[in-house]
């Protein structure tokens, strides 16, 4: 029996479901937003109390962190590394230059800024022990988490409830998926359609993977006459200019999926496509400004008929 429970987390709408025989569940499930909660305690940007906003407070000095925070942290160099650079942990200031300096439920419309983007520092500048498991950023450089946090978290709790029954954790669109149901049947999951948000375009059927969706079509915001979003291109320090209105990826994991999504996000249709296609482990679609759907060849396999 499939057991669900929802909740908001880390700005975001939560999906838990655990395939488990009555007697073992549903108090497995009371937990989850627990976990969610201390998570985002440790990690949040926009928490001036988290360890993240300490340890960017303390920049130009050497500081201690929580594992929690170090396993994030060593996270977010890998996807810097395989995504090139594009997907970095170092474009909190970019961010804010661009307005995102509060949650996105408080954003509003901001005077216009005539400040010039500016490419992010490289996390080479960052030093970190891994024995004493502290981080020195440099004075100029801070830290966000947004290219990793949600997948991480989807996966660490996906993880945690496999031990009871197949599980899914969809953490604002970054799913983790352990495996098929119990009874041997694919997970459903829609993709929706980010032109029509109450229609899906798919139903994908999928088993154990992760899957995560990266758009221009939710976090936005005004400022002045521009309109500007959350995924920053390091090489510019700006919100990236691209035709790729949203990306759907299927992934091994969802720390996978939420990285490569990303990267092809940033790196636009032509790019992003021929990116995606030299790694077969991957699949994705594209939505592209002009409503064209672009897909790699093994996408059509997850399609539900």
């Amino acid at each position: 029996m499939i057991y669900k429970t929802e909740f908001r987390a880390m700005g975001s709408k939560m999906l838990v479901a655990l395939d488990t025989p009555p007697a073992r569940t549903p108090h497995r499930l009371d937990s989850v937003p627990q976990w969610f909660e201390a998570w985002e305690a440790t990690l949040s940007r926009f928490r001036p109390e988290s360890e993240l906003s300490q340890l960017n407070q303390n920049a130009g000095e050497a500081h201690k962190v929580s594992s929690t925070l170090w396993e994030v942290f060593e996270l977010s160099l890998e996807a810097n590394r395989q995504s090139g650079g594009l997907v970095t942990p170092l474009v909190l200031d970019a961010l804010v230059d661009a307005g995102y300096h509060t949650s996105f439920e408080q954003l509003a419309t901001l005077p216009s800024d005539s400040s010039e983007g500016r490419p992010t520092p490289d996390v080479s500048q960052i030093k970190a022990d891994t024995l004493q498991r502290t981080i020195l950023l440099p004075p100029n450089a801070h830290l966000d988490f947004g290219g990793v946090a949600k997948g991480w978290a989807a996966h660490k709790a996906m993880q945690k409830l496999k031990l009871y029954g197949p599980a899914l954790v969809d953490a604002g669109g970054d799913i983790a998926i352990s495996g098929l149901q119990a009874d041997g049947q694919p997970w459903p999951v829609g993709i929706i359609d980010p032109l029509i948000p109450d229609q899906n375009l798919f139903v994908l059927r999928l088993g154990r993977c992760g899957i995560a969706t990266s758009g221009r079509d939710y976090r936005r915001w005004k400022q002045g006459e521009v309109w500007k979003h959350h995924i920053i291109d390091p090489r510019t320090g700006e919100p990236a200019e691209t035709d790729v209105f949203s990306v759907t990826i299927i992934a091994p994991s969802a720390i996978e999926a939420e990285m490569a999504a990303k990267v092809i996000l940033i790196s636009g249709s032509q790019d992003g496509l021929d990116w995606l296609e030299a790694r077969p482990s991957l699949a994705g679609l594209l939505i592209l400004d002009d409503s064209r759907q672009l897909y790699s060849p093994n996408f059509e396999k997850y399609l539900w008929e």
